[in-house]
């Protein structure tokens, strides 16, 4: 029993810290998709956002500082594909690859332009990482520890779903976001400003993947590498899709790769299986949710399709007369 309720422990612990960067980024790949605006370059944002995270609170021993500075930075990148989709309505999946090209690229350059020419960054002290909660009040091992003496970040990115919920659904700027990703044109008419909506909504979704990113830095890897986000921003855009475009769907999708990616930690601590098929486990849920659950999901009407203004002041969708 003891053994059981150990690894209970350890398995809750270990979604504690898988979930909340997937989290941050799926909610604001929600902001994103919802507002008619793909991104696909979340994955680019978080890596950004991850570096400079952990440069900066290596130079600072403020972890805090570097969790905000990293959202700064992913919404930056944020900043230049909606420049690039709203502004002069570029194909938003291929600006969203660029983005993905760009983040890491730019990482591993400054990394290396930093840091002696090397692309990891030195590893953070615990004082320079982002604080944890309880920390010294339950035993180190204890079913308690693994569950309550987590980072802070983690449990106030399930309370950031409710505040989400709240505005996707009950606020003023909720309605709009979903109005202009279904029928830009109409909002246009009624006096919405479409652009200031998506601009907003994808400056967003860059801040939101750039702490995700920071996360991993400040708190589960404690340092930069070129692969520490690989693959995460695309499993984020993956929960996004199943959870239907809303942000207590990507909650609970993100739970369900976070139990994934515990139950790959807890395998991978032993040597039954294999490491190489261990981590390969949240990949192949990813690719099975996508394959069962895409054909059911709705996706929003204006959703990739670029939304200019006229010359004469007329709206149009996809063209310009």
């Amino acid at each position: 029993m003891d053994v059981l309720i150990r690894n209970l422990g350890l398995l809750i612990n270990a979604i504690l810290i898988a979930t909340p960067p997937l989290l941050l980024a799926a909610l604001g790949s929600c902001f994103s998709e919802r507002s008619g605006v793909v991104n696909i370059g979340i994955e680019g944002m978080m890596t950004i956002g991850a570096f400079m995270g952990a440069c900066v609170a290596y130079f600072s021993g403020n972890g805090w500082l570097g969790f905000f500075v990293g959202g700064l930075c992913g919404a930056l990148l944020g900043v230049i594909h909606a420049i690039a989709c709203i502004q002069f309505g570029a194909d938003q999946t291929i600006s969203g690859t660029a983005i993905n090209f760009i983040g890491p690229g730019l990482a591993v350059f400054l990394c290396k332009a930093i840091f002696d020419n090397s692309s990891d960054s030195p590893a953070l002290d615990t004082a320079a990482k982002l604080p944890k909660m309880f920390d010294g009040v339950f035993k180190s091992g204890s079913f308690g520890y693994n569950v309550f003496s987590t980072y802070s970040v983690a449990y106030l990115s399930f309370l950031l779903v409710l505040v989400v919920w709240f505005v996707f659904y009950k606020t003023k700027f909720g309605m709009h976001l979903r109005a202009v990703g279904e029928h830009p044109q109409a909002c246009a008419t009624l006096g919405v400003n479409v652009y200031l909506t998506r601009y907003i909504c994808v400056i967003l979704s860059g801040f939101l993947a750039g702490l995700g990113g920071a996360f991993v830095t400040l708190a589960t890897v404690s340092q930069f590498r070129p692969a520490v986000i690989v693959g995460q921003g695309f499993i984020a855009i993956a929960a996004v899709i199943f959870g239907k475009f809303k942000p207590q769907g990507a909650f609970k999708a993100c739970l369900l790769f976070g139990l994934c990616n515990g139950i790959k930690a807890l395998l991978g601590a032993g040597n039954a299986v294999s490491p190489n098929l261990v981590s390969m486990i949240p990949y192949v849920v990813t690719i099975l949710a996508l394959v069962f659950v895409v054909g059911s999901t709705r996706v929003p009407a204006a959703n990739g399709k670029p939304f200019l203004k006229a010359r004469y002041g007329d709206y149009v969708s996809n063209k310009i007369i």
